[in-house]
């Protein structure tokens, strides 16, 4: 069996895509599979960083913290010959790969995305995101077409599947999204809707904007860490509530489940 690729990508910083790929990295190591993590943003290492933090502190305060394996694909000259010597070294040795892509486009991000079994787009609830994935009538809001990297996923969709036979799952993930039923929220929602059902992607609820994200990092904690969080509150299991329905959306081969 080969690893199951879970790339997270898209063409805009600040969305969350770190955090997420962090999280789902995390619940799969501590769902007992064997999980790797290729960072393609060499120069801001984000998630790689968070799991250095998460070693860091594991071996500070004796704690025992799962989590995949990670290394830094840097762009340059030969980058793309790593990138796919490290598929292949990760196809038969994990059971899950996960590629956290850099906020723009890149060859390497390209390369990834044309390997994905699962690709994770995660937007914020503004039409300035989604004008990434698709254009709205300013009057009206309705969908007008899909922007270009709609059109980019469905080029690297149907190439894999003429070229592989095999599919892409492609997620839209609505993250830091407010608590607040605001109409732009519903407006963006509607949207997301009637183009996912024109150009083939699900959407799932991401992680919501909460102060608790910014506070792990430090110590590169997970809302799966529940025994190493000394203040564990009711923003946490609302928290922790998300990503279970975030995991159990993606679907992903071998049922995985979180505890409650």
């Amino acid at each position: 069996m080969t690893a199951h690729v879970i790339v997270l990508a898209n063409e805009k910083g600040g969305t969350g895509k770190s955090t997420t790929a962090v999280h789902i990295g995390v619940a799969l190591a501590l769902a007992g599979k064997r999980t790797a993590l290729i960072d393609l943003d060499s120069r801001q290492r984000t998630s790689v960083r968070y799991l250095e933090n998460r070693w860091n502190h594991a071996q500070k305060h004796g704690l025992t913290l799962p989590g995949p394996a990670a290394v830094v694909v840097a762009d340059g000259e030969g980058a793309e010959a790593e990138l796919a010597h490290r598929f292949e070294q990760a196809s038969r040795a994990v059971d899950f790969l996960i590629v956290d892509s850099p906020g723009r486009d890149s060859a390497l991000a390209r390369a990834a995305m044309a390997r994905a079994d699962t690709l994770v787009t995660p937007i914020n609830d503004s039409f300035v995101d989604f004008d990434l994935i698709g254009q709205v009538d300013g009057d009206t809001f309705e969908v007008k077409k899909p922007s270009f990297y709609s059109e980019l996923v469905w080029e690297a969709r149907t190439r894999r599947a003429r070229e592989e036979g095999r599919t892409m799952d492609w997620v839209v993930l609505r993250n830091r999204l407010s608590a607040l039923d605001a109409r732009n929220k519903q407006r963006v929602g509607a949207a997301l809707d009637a183009l996912s059902k024109r150009i083939g992607f699900k959407v799932l609820p991401g992680l919501s904007e909460r102060v608790i994200y910014r506070e792990f990092f430090p110590r590169g904690l997970t809302l799966l860490d529940r025994g190493a969080l000394t203040d564990f509150s009711l923003s946490h299991v609302a928290a922790r509530n998300e990503l279970r329905a975030l995991i159990a959306g993606l679907n992903l081969p071998g049922g995985i489940e979180l505890a409650a």
